[in-house]
């Protein structure tokens, strides 16, 4: 997990965990958790060495019980006419190599965690075959095909996070000793 240094006004230096912030003003002094939510952990009586103490241990809680934020679309965009899901587009009617007949189909952007994204294209027909029952099975798979790819990149995401945050419990309990 990436961590970085910070020097309070005080001199005090510190290695914070990406998902920590350090908030200094005039009433506030402490550390927050940003993370599914945010969380503030004031020095107050404590100080600021158990207080971001106390901040890590919840990100790492969390991180150990929630899934890894994606950050991917979840709102259809205000621009998009279509109506169709997030990640989905079309029709698309192209021309095949070798063919005169055009055919259409539906786009579907593919999110894989730690790769490029790929590209699925969705069959729906040529102009002699196309229906409405054919675009709306087109449509189904296409949602499932996305909702899977979805399903597999939280699981990764999470799946990484969770491998950062061990190695931070390691590098914790070594610079403890």
């Amino acid at each position: 997990m990436k961590t970085r240094h910070i020097t309070l006004p005080t001199g005090q230096p510190f290695m914070v965990p990406q998902g920590v912030q350090r908030l200094d003003s005039t009433s506030t002094r402490g550390w927050q958790v940003r993370y599914q939510g945010t969380k503030y952990f004031p020095d107050g009586t404590v100080g600021a060495d158990k207080s971001l103490q106390n901040a890590t241990k919840e990100l790492l809680r969390r991180i150990a019980t929630m899934p890894a934020p994606a950050g991917l679309k979840k709102v259809i965009s205000p621009r998009k006419t279509t109506g169709l899901p997030v990640g989905i587009s079309g029709p698309i009617v192209v021309n095949g190599s070798g063919t005169e007949n055009p055919s259409a189909s539906l786009s579907v952007l593919v999110p894989r965690f730690g790769k490029v994204n790929q590209v699925k294209r969705i069959h729906i027909g040529t102009p002699n075959t196309y229906t409405k029952a054919r675009y709306k099975a087109a449509l189904a798979k296409a949602i499932e095909v996305r909702t899977e790819a979805l399903a597999l990149y939280e699981a990764a995401a999470t799946k990484a996070k969770r491998k950062e945050a061990n190695v931070l419990k390691k590098e914790l309990a070594a610079a403890r000793q």
